[in-house]
């Protein structure tokens, strides 16, 4: 069965990271390893090598660069779109790209996501959920939103760590820090659809992490019909979180995605237990594994 890793971060070495300088105390050792293995273009490619997988959808996520207010030079965005570009045209059908934007920097995001897809080749864009006090539906964000929606490319909506939901969690370690996030990922979806984004872009088409499974419950009691346009990836990788998914979202929406490397190990032997034991058919196991992914991104 071909399998499609959706989530992957990689971050070339000549860019200089600052998540270690913002990791809690307790935290930095693992982000110490996890900074190496970023930067590791070779350890990005070691999976597909060995079988386990056949190919990975990489972003270049702003968030490990950014300084104390969220933000990353213009210049430097446009450099890391520039930089995954050549990193898939060297690993052609193994590294598919999604360009990453500040989706709150206006007009000029805009203008950089439509060359990033037109000019570079890459296959959707990667943006934060929020930005302080700023969520997705905001005025700032919309330009970005609507060159998706017009060139029909997926958005990966990712989540941030909120403050000072983020703080008062830092002390129940990484599974605090989890729900965090995944409580701006929920919101972001909540945004999406009482902002009336959704309704008033319809090619609009995102992709959030399952740590958003509570926003995608949400909408389902809110907007059925915006369920049809999300989509969700498996990097909780849980048969009871699957088998939710599936039932709300439908097989058809949900990708293969582990949020590497930040989650590593064998990829498609836990994904196809996972898969076996929410009871997904043949057929919903290969859409789920690659099928989405290609259908999503177009690739033939």
């Amino acid at each position: 069965m071909e399998l499609i890793d959706f989530h992957n971060h990689h971050i070339p070495a000549r860019f200089e990271q600052d998540v270690l300088r913002a990791s809690p105390a307790s935290q930095r050792p693992r982000w110490e390893v996890l900074a190496r293995r970023l930067s590791d273009e070779d350890l990005l490619l070691r999976d597909i090598r060995e079988g386990d997988i056949d190919a990975r959808v990489v972003n270049m996520s702003p968030a490990l660069m950014a300084n104390a207010d969220g933000h990353v030079p213009h210049g430097t965005i446009v450099a890391m779109n520039d930089d995954l570009a050549a990193l898939a045209a060297r690993h052609p059908g193994r590294i598919h790209g999604l360009a990453s934007v500040d989706a709150y920097d206006g007009e000029r995001s805009a203008r950089e996501a439509e060359r990033a897809i037109r000019d570079l080749g890459l296959r959707g864009l990667f943006v934060d959920c929020a930005r302080g006090e700023l969520m997705i539906d905001a005025p700032q964000a919309r330009p970005t939103l609507e060159v998706a929606a017009r060139l029909g490319v997926p958005i990966l909506v990712h989540p941030v760590a909120p403050q000072p939901l983020t703080r008062q969690m830092t002390s129940y370690g990484p599974v605090g820090s989890l729900f965090a996030r995944g409580t701006a990922n929920s919101a972001a979806l909540i945004a999406l659809v009482e902002g009336e984004v959704f309704s008033e872009l319809p090619g609009l088409r995102v992709v959030v992490t399952s740590l958003a499974l509570g926003g995608v419950a949400m909408i389902a009691g809110l907007s059925r019909q915006s369920l049809k346009r999300v989509y969700m990836d498996t990097n909780i990788c849980h048969p009871v979180l699957l088998r939710a998914a599936i039932d709300l979202l439908g097989a058809e929406n949900v990708l293969a995605g582990t949020d590497w490397p930040i989650n590593d190990g064998p990829i498609r032997s836990r994904l196809t237990g996972a898969m076996r034991a929410a009871g997904l058919s043949d057929a919903e196991q290969k859409l789920v594994a690659a099928g989405n992914c290609r259908r999503l991104l177009q690739i033939s």
